[in-house]
């Protein structure tokens, strides 16, 4: 009969941690929370201090009476939820259920789920954290009071099924905000002028641009007249080598992965959503079956804010990095990043358990999305351990009569992390870009060149950039908005709510969303201001650390805001939104059809209901390409669980359907028709065959 009972959250990981454990403990899971705050009412006693009523969550009752049943048999119970507010919640509230007391020292906690970890977490249990239970319950009783005050008053004034939320409506506004920063920007005519040139052998040519005049200072071409005065002073001039500065460049690799990073370069590099990246982490967290050794956790937790990285894993990297790649890829000191002020450092950065499972093994033995992921963890995790990148740089002012052009270039010197991974940016800027526009040849100070070509460009200022999900969780992680277990779910949720919608990688306000953050900024101002937001996260940390009792930080903030509400509740007219109508008339009243925004996305509905009730799929045309099977129209549709596909138009008489984009080309081995597949930012064109070796 087993004497421990270890309690952990899913049966994924209860499954790999069985695997450590002898057959003295017996690993059951909770399914994530038992007791939370009711669905049906607010929940929370505002008489009585801000007391939260919990009740066990519908369905978990025969689950519950499982784990007391076991708890009562064991000789003592190990609660090894994850290690971080909500996991240190969970096990507060089993402790609660189980009828442990509470000076037992019950919570064992590891920040990656390896054999070394968990034994040494068994060994040294300790009490429950209340400093972090309050903060998660502060949380999670301000979320509630917020959400269950304003969002009945959304549905009253506004339409039914919207939500208001501390941090859902800080993000939205964002979204919002960066709209109308778009519509309202002007822009500002600009010019530049690209030189041309040569050495007098003609072997290289390389471009050099407008600097300015011999002062060395800047000159700004805001019009074409300045443009062509400048043209017709230096058409017939002599170019001459200037001044020319040679040096090496260093580049330091990015840091390991944080939860805000690691979404943020999936979205980049993998394409994948912020959702879909942490449900994926997750896996990779809590256990991978693997031949020979049986489940094994292959990354460290990945809900955290922290750079740390343990002794023992900069040790691993350090001999692996010497043996793989050479001692010389090794910085001569390990290298240790600085953690963001507010950032929670109870565990490490995400990276490998095992810095020996290269990419090359994983791929054996991971399904694809797994894979791509961890391969990314992986290479960054390596490269952030590694020596820098040297680059030979090349900078060269060249005079043309009384104004001065620069070039520049740089050629790699020593690879150093670069050999296993450089980080994407979101926008590259102008100065990266022209050293990428070629080599330098080796100038000398008074050379004379040959001008072959001058380009005068005009160029509009552009206005910022919509967001992308990648740098929506970037402006968040910067303003304090949240913390990094809710910048995923934040966002699924505005997009659920029809509040934001995705335009291929952009984030777009629809109409509803702007309405909603016009009210919320009209009224509740507090809740959707960043710095209001950011500084209650502070507050919530001060409640982990110790320095405020969350009670109090209810207390402070319930009282302006129930003024508010109040006000709120009078003066708010009922605010119409008024569907957007399409051009399909409804088959049954004739009415024409308005866009909705259901589950799944948009679909077309009747604005006759309730006398009609008629709903149909927005059915979109892939207008140049055939179906490859009958020759009719491929049109793009909605699987049950809102997945795009693409089938013909006379389904179910023809079966023609793809998961991915078809193409109008045929290939070149099988003569079947071609499909686009997106990987790491590219588009390749491939055989939808997948007998065929263009398949690959």
């Amino acid at each position: 009969m087993s004497r421990y009972l270890v309690i952990v959250e899913s049966p994924a990981k209860a499954k790999t941690i069985k695997k450590y454990l002898g057959s003295s403990y017996t690993v059951q899971a909770s399914m994530g929370h038992l007791r939370d705050l009711p669905k049906s009412q607010l929940g929370v006693d505002i008489e009585n201090d801000f007391e939260p009523r919990y009740i066990t969550i519908r369905g978990k009752g025969d689950l519950l009476s499982k784990l007391k049943k076991h708890a009562k048999n064991a000789d003592k119970v190990f609660l090894a939820t994850d290690p971080d507010r909500e996991g240190e919640a969970i096990s507060w509230h089993l402790q609660q259920v189980l009828n442990i007391e509470p000076e037992k020292t019950c919570r064992v906690a590891f920040n990656e789920i390896t054999q070394t970890a968990v034994k040494s977490a068994i060994k040294a249990p300790r009490q429950i954290d209340l400093n972090l239970v309050d903060a998660q319950q502060a949380r999670r009783v301000l979320d509630r009071i917020v959400g269950y005050t304003i969002s009945p008053l959304l549905w009253k004034k506004v339409k039914k099924g919207l939500s208001a939320g501390r941090v859902q409506s800080v993000a939205t506004r964002l979204v919002v905000d960066r709209e109308k920063e778009i519509e309202n920007f002007q822009p500002v005519e600009f010019w530049s002028i690209a030189a041309l040139m040569s050495q007098k052998d003609g072997k290289q040519e390389f471009t050099a641009r407008f600097h300015g005049g011999l002062d060395g200072r800047k000159t700004e071409l805001h019009n074409k007249e300045k443009v062509d005065e400048i043209l017709s002073n230096i058409k017939n001039a002599d170019y001459v080598v200037k001044n020319v500065k040679k040096s090496d460049k260093s580049k330091t690799p990015a840091a390991p992965f944080t939860t805000s990073t690691l979404q943020q370069e999936a979205s980049r590099k993998l394409n994948y959503t912020s959702k879909k990246t942490m449900q994926v982490a997750q896996i990779l967290y809590e256990g991978v079956d693997i031949k020979g050794k049986g489940t094994v956790g292959l990354i460290t937790y990945m809900r955290t804010d922290s750079l740390r990285i343990s002794d023992e894993a900069q040790a691993s990297a350090r001999q692996f990095i010497a043996q793989t790649y050479g001692a010389e890829f090794n910085p001569a000191k390990i290298r240790q990043f600085r953690t963001k002020k507010n950032a929670q450092d109870a565990h490490e950065a995400i990276r490998p358990t095992d810095v020996e499972l290269t990419p090359q093994m994983a791929k054996q033995i991971l399904e694809p999305s797994l894979y791509r992921l961890y391969k990314l963890i992986w290479e960054r995790f390596v490269a952030s351990q590694m020596a820098n990148a040297i680059y030979d740089t090349i900078q060269a002012d060249i005079q043309a009569d009384k104004y001065i052009f620069k070039a520049s270039g740089s050629k790699i010197k020593f690879q150093g992390f670069t050999k296993v991974y450089v980080e994407s940016l979101d926008v590259t800027n102008e100065e990266e870009q022209e050293e990428k526009e070629g080599k330098l040849p080796l100038l000398e100070k008074g050379e004379s060149l040959d001008l072959k070509k001058l380009d005068p460009k005009q160029s509009f200022t552009q206005p910022p950039a919509r967001y992308t999900e990648a740098t929506l969780i970037k402006a968040m992680e910067d303003d304090g908005i949240g913390r990094p277990s809710t910048y995923a779910p934040t966002i699924s949720t505005i997009l659920a709510r029809g509040y934001i919608i995705r335009e291929a990688k952009s984030l777009l306000p629809t109409e509803l969303g702007i309405v909603v953050t016009d009210l919320m900024k009209n009224y509740f101002a507090d809740i959707v201001n960043v710095e209001f937001s950011a500084h209650m996260e502070d507050l919530l940390d001060g409640v982990e650390e110790g320095s405020q009792k969350w009670r109090n930080v209810i207390a402070d903030f319930y009282g302006p805001f129930e003024t508010v509400l109040k006000k709120a509740e009078d003066e708010i007219g009922k605010i119409q939104v008024a569907d957007e109508v399409s051009d399909v008339p409804c088959e049954k009243c004739g009415r024409m059809m308005v866009y909705k925004m259901g589950r799944f996305g948009k679909f077309l509905a009747c604005p006759g209901f309730p006398e009609c009730r008629n709903t149909k799929n927005i059915v979109v045309e892939l207008n140049d390409v055939p179906c490859p099977k009958c020759g009719g129209k491929i049109l793009i549709r909605n699987s049950k669980r809102g997945k795009v596909y693409y089938g013909c138009e006379h389904n179910p008489s023809c079966d023609f359907m793809t998961w991915d984009k078809p193409i109008n080309e045929k290939c070149e081995i099988c003569g079947s028709i071609k499909v686009e597949k997106r990987a790491r930012g590219a588009v390749k064109h491939i055989c939808s065959n997948k007998e065929c070796e263009n398949s690959k």
